[in-house]
């Protein structure tokens, strides 16, 4: 992909799908790309499952693919990745897709993985008698995955939300894995804005207190009102328009997952994935996917209420998206998931 991809119209793009004629070529004939990129950021995450489980199921060769995944430090990285042209496609916030249509790019997402965002704000247990709410978090540091990342927007929303602003806390990157353990075990951040499994393994080991859980349906609305999309495979206009049948085969392969997921157990998806991934604790793992498995989409769809919730954050939180006019079909194409 050359970084004038990022750059085009989407003219053809819009046509084609107004059209409604992609879906009905793309599941046949030969992809046009077969050696894809993808980027992530934090792999491991149980927000990123469906990834892990079409590559390590096979997925995504059984669709004709071979995809290389790059796993980047946090969502943002992922994000500038395809923006620089160096992946083709990206699993990551859904969010990612206004913020680039609103800066006239054409980022659009494709197949949605989580229907909820999966993360929660906890603050180490040493310090639970002082911070008991989000508002308590005022001058302290707070580790997320990366600065830009959907645990950061987290955080910003919810301080917002608690009477407080963007720069009455420190947000500190520390990555997505054991490391994201490691900080808050070693007191270098006073709370944490993550997700499952790292949350499990801290809630395991008596680390923390939570402050906001939107691993489930009833704690998303709580907090935005609504759903809220979260873990989407995006990417440019011109890839769809450049190559149809891959983008098709790269949503069977996600939906496949998705539906693999729906009724799986916790030990098929401990013996699918990676063994570093359980943190060094299999029955942690297997409980960290049954307090997460709710978020995970059933239809690889956006819904327009999702959108809506995702722009009502967006313009809140970010000055330049205050007077944001992005449509919904900007940010999220349905035809390949409706042709899956």
């Amino acid at each position: 992909m050359k970084r004038r991809t990022v750059l085009m119209g989407g003219g053809a793009l819009a046509l084609g799908a107004a059209a409604g004629v992609w879906p009905a070529f793309s599941q046949d004939g030969k992809p046009e790309k077969t050696d894809i990129t993808l980027g992530v950021g934090g792999k491991p995450l149980l927000y990123y499952l469906p990834l892990t489980i079409a590559e390590k199921k096979g997925f995504f060769e059984k669709e004709g693919l071979n995809v290389s995944i790059n796993d980047f430090a946090g969502g943002s990285k992922s994000l500038q990745a395809l923006i620089g042209g160096s992946v083709d496609v990206v699993t990551g916030a859904y969010e990612h897709t206004i913020r680039m249509q609103d800066k006239g790019q054409d980022v659009v997402g494709i197949c949605s993985l989580g229907r909820f965002p999966g993360i929660v704000i906890a603050v180490r247990k040493d310090l639970a008698g002082e911070v008991k709410t989000i508002a308590d978090l005022k001058g302290r540091t707070v580790g997320v995955t990366a600065p830009g990342s959907s645990t950061a927007l987290m955080v910003q929303y919810a301080m917002l939300k608690n009477g407080l602003q963007e720069s009455d806390v420190s947000l500190i990157g520390v990555g997505g894995g054991a490391g994201a353990v490691a900080a808050m075990k070693q007191g270098q951040v006073d709370a944490i804005s993550h997700l499952d499994p790292v949350i499990a393994q801290l809630q395991y080991d008596g680390d923390i207190e939570i402050l906001l859980d939107t691993r489930t349906e009833a704690g998303t609305r709580d907090l935005f009102g609504g759903p809220n999309p979260a873990a989407t495979l995006y990417t440019t206009g011109a890839f769809l328009e450049e190559n149809p049948v891959t983008s098709q085969r790269l949503v069977n392969g996600m939906m496949a997952s998705l539906k693999w997921l729906q009724t799986a157990t916790p030990d098929e998806v401990a013996d699918t994935v990676p063994e570093e991934y359980l943190l060094g604790n299999r029955d942690l793992y297997k409980q960290a996917f049954e307090n997460s498995r709710e978020m995970f989409s059933p239809d690889g769809i956006v819904s327009k209420e999702g959108y809506a919730s995702m722009m009502e954050v967006l313009k809140t939180l970010d000055p330049e998206l205050a007077d944001a006019d992005v449509a919904y079909e900007k940010t999220f194409n349905d035809k390949f998931v409706k042709a899956a």
